[in-house]
């Protein structure tokens, strides 16, 4: 099957390209990009108007299964990531049974190829049964198809347990994702420790909880040569301790979150738990950090830390309620309208965080545009304008303190391997 993708702004940051291009598919790989493409016998979408990236890539969700269907299943997850805009997601091993051997990482695989509405990267954990024993068994995981290694949901609290998981894992050049918090100082935490905290009367988590666990990250990490990713970072020491390790050279590498760019502290006021999050919204300080850091390239990638939970989880008392947002589908939008809709990132340095990016981290072949190479697409209507109804979200999730904001830019169709999926209804295709 031939197809040619006409007239689109064509943005790759992994390539330098932001232009007016012809995409030439056929038989699920990219063929040509030119100019202009006429082959006899091609279907032709008309894209003026639209912008072509690569596939957006999530390098941080959480899927549920096995053993939590009823906050997200496979299925609905791959559904929710393919309305956002994402061809590809790594997913985090926080399940029942955890993702920490080679039969678990192969069941991830399986099922995501069944489904295959986007690729999904299995992230293995850094220890068995994430207890912060034990390392699990990196190499026969890798074998398997794992990508990374996380005990995301908890730290890798034992500073020996991750000295050795990171050079385990340098073996097969893999990142140790980390999830920085110190648990001492994070025990009963709710939110962010400061004037909000007080006067709701909550539990504070200090900014402190994070960036001693991130500076253990980088000293580990410059001691052993190994690379650390830190996800989801917070705060404004986080971004300096970061920045400055890079400049040492360290093989350290991070992201953030849209709601940590575009939400603070107040979000939780009212004892919202839609806006309740691990690590929890900071102060606006923290916000401009994050900002800066993204511009300067101190912080590599945007992910959503996608985390559905049942209503039953989040509709009850703010200390009782989990942490955690759903995020694939507003991402997106979030971002176009948000931060390169109000002049904090250019189109190009967005689509980077979100294709290239976490590509490089998680060393797959994939956020890119290149002939021979599967077409993965996304593209994106930038002056589409839309409402979030977290009723019409196709994940199971609803946990989201987004709704009823009103976005500007849109994905409306993916293209995995060469197999369209139109996301929305749309005049064009």
């Amino acid at each position: 099957m031939k197809q040619i993708l006409k007239k689109a702004r064509v943005i790759d940051p992994s390539s330098n390209l932001d232009e007016i291009l012809d995409v030439l598919v056929v038989d699920g790989c990219i063929a040509a990009i030119e100019k202009s493409v006429d082959i006899s016998g091609a279907q032709i979408l008309d894209l003026s108007g639209m912008i072509l990236t690569p596939g957006l890539i999530d390098m941080h969700v959480h899927f549920r299964e096995p053993g939590y269907e009823y906050k997200e299943d496979m299925e609905t997850g791959s559904r929710s990531a393919a309305a956002g805009g994402f061809t590809a997601v790594a997913c985090m091993p926080n399940t029942m049974p955890p993702v920490d051997n080679a039969a678990m990482v192969e069941y991830i695989r399986s099922r995501a190829s069944k489904i295959g509405l986007v690729r999904v990267f299995p992230v293995g954990c850094v220890s068995k049964g994430r207890e912060g024993r034990e390392i699990a068994e990196m190499g026969d995981m890798v074998q398997a198809g794992a990508v990374a290694f996380s005990d995301d949901g908890n730290p890798v609290s034992d500073s020996s347990l991750m000295r050795k998981a990171l050079q385990y894992a340098s073996m097969f050049d893999k990142a140790i994702i980390d999830h920085c918090e110190d648990p001492g100082l994070f025990e009963g935490g709710q939110v962010n420790e400061g004037y909000i905290s007080t006067l709701l009367g909550l539990a504070g988590i200090p900014a402190s909880c994070e960036e001693i666990m991130v500076a253990r990250d980088i000293i580990l990490a410059r001691d052993t040569g190994a690379r650390v990713h830190l996800t989801h970072i917070s705060t404004k020491g986080s971004v300096e301790l970061i920045r400055r390790a890079k400049a040492e050279g360290v093989r350290v590498t991070c992201d953030v979150t849209p709601h940590h760019l575009i939400l603070t502290e107040e979000a939780v006021m009212g004892y919202n738990t839609c806006a309740k999050m691990n690590p929890p919204l900071r102060t606006r300080e923290d916000v401009r950090a994050l900002m800066e850091g993204l511009r300067d390239g101190t912080i590599d990638a945007i992910a959503t830390d996608h985390a559905p939970h049942s209503q039953d989880e989040k509709d009850v008392e703010f200390d009782k309620a989990a942490f955690g947002i759903v995020g694939l589908e507003t991402a997106l939008g979030l971002i176009l309208t948000h931060i390169v809709g109000q002049g904090e990132l250019t189109l190009y340095q967005a689509i980077s965080k979100m294709t290239a990016g976490p590509a490089k981290i998680l060393g797959v072949d994939a956020g890119r545009l290149a002939v021979g190479k599967p077409a993965d697409i996304t593209v994106i209507d930038p002056d589409m304008e839309w409402t979030v109804d977290k009723n019409k979200f196709l994940s199971k999730g609803r946990n989201t303190p987004f709704d009823g904001w009103k976005l500007k830019g849109r994905a409306v169709m993916t293209m995995v391997g060469g197999t369209r999926h139109s996301i929305i209804p749309c005049e064009k295709f």
